[in-house]
């Protein structure tokens, strides 16, 4: 998604289904479309970019997790190699 772009109706619908969002939650309101109740666009926005938000932050987390273990396997080596050398 555009960071400029936030979705709407039915695009937004499918997003948050997507992200396994609930979008009959309060707020309830008569969707754009008519169709069917659902919270309104600006509730479902905030809960899709909410979502993406932590869908962001998890793979971060694993990102550093990787990173650091990375760092202490590089540690080791350079210390048994600093210790094997003299």
């Amino acid at each position: 998604m555009a960071l400029n772009k936030l979705l709407q109706g039915d695009e937004l619908e499918k997003r948050a289904i997507e992200l396994g969002i609930d979008i009959q939650g309060d707020p309830i309101t008569q969707s754009k479309m008519g169709r069917h109740k659902r919270a309104d666009d600006s509730e479902l926005q905030r809960r899709v970019l909410e979502a993406e938000r932590s869908n962001r932050e998890s793979r971060l987390w694993l990102f550093a997790l990787v990173s650091s273990i990375a760092s202490v396997i590089s540690a080791a080596t350079a210390i048994i190699v600093v210790g094997y050398g003299k």
